[in-house]
């Protein structure tokens, strides 16, 4: 009898095995294909100044996507700039949602860079950037905005402006809080969304333990950070 329940076992866990790896290398088998229209093996995160003079370095080194951090509203029309606080960027302390866009000073002449000590960066763009500048700027390079903070006019607008320069096809978007992506999937089925960290540790997981192929996700796109530039 123990000798059967071993022999049952073994084969059962052998066929989970074979059944869990067979599945691994042909999704397809369980699961409709994903709709990605574009592949990126590099995404350019413009850090503090996530200006146009990153942006077009950037797209003319060969990035693949570009990363987009923080987006705000500002006076109705959608701005993209890294932080709320443009310390950085500017010599005065202040948010941006203090100013109206008409008063706002332009870029320091350097910029610090984050992850180069004692490294500066110049440009000749010295300005905020409107959403849509960026769309009209590079109409054939994908984006990925990432939202820190919800919300819902704002996931409103640039749903708008998306479908306006009709990049369904070309946006991923999504948020670090998963209930967050709920509601930008609400808003626009047609815009990819992206794992976020809580949803990565249960891919990793799921993966290990070989249940992977079994487990559905609604995401399209996984981004891993590179992790010399947090060293």
């Amino acid at each position: 009898a123990r000798m059967s329940a071993t022999l049952y076992l073994l084969s059962t866990l052998g066929g989970y095995v074979l059944t869990s790896v067979l599945l691994l290398k042909c999704p397809g088998l369980l699961h409709r294909p994903k709709r990605q229209r574009f592949r990126c093996r590099h995404i350019s995160h413009r850090g503090g100044e996530c200006g146009a003079g990153g942006w077009w370095c950037a797209v003319n080194i060969g990035t693949d996507m570009l990363e987009l951090i923080y987006i705000y509203i500002f006076f109705e029309q959608v701005v993209v700039s890294h932080d709320e606080n443009l310390k950085y960027i500017y010599i005065y302390f202040f948010y941006i949602s203090d100013l109206k866009y008409s008063e706002l000073p332009p870029y320091l002449c350097k910029l610090d860079v984050t992850f180069q000590k004692e490294c500066q960066c110049e440009g000749i763009y010295i300005y905020i950037f409107f959403l849509k500048e960026v769309f009209e700027a590079f109409p054939q390079t994908p984006v990925i905005y990432i939202y820190i903070f919800f919300n819902n006019v704002l996931i409103k607008k640039v749903s708008e402006l998306v479908s306006q320069y009709k990049r369904e096809h070309l946006t991923v978007w999504g948020n670090v809080i998963y209930i967050y992506i709920f509601f930008c999937v609400k808003e626009n089925v047609y815009i990819y969304i992206f794992f976020f960290s809580q949803r990565v540790l249960l891919l990793l997981g799921l993966f290990y333990t070989g249940l992977l192929p079994f487990v559905p996700f609604k995401e399209e796109f996984l981004e891993i950070p590179m992790p010399y530039i947090y060293i």
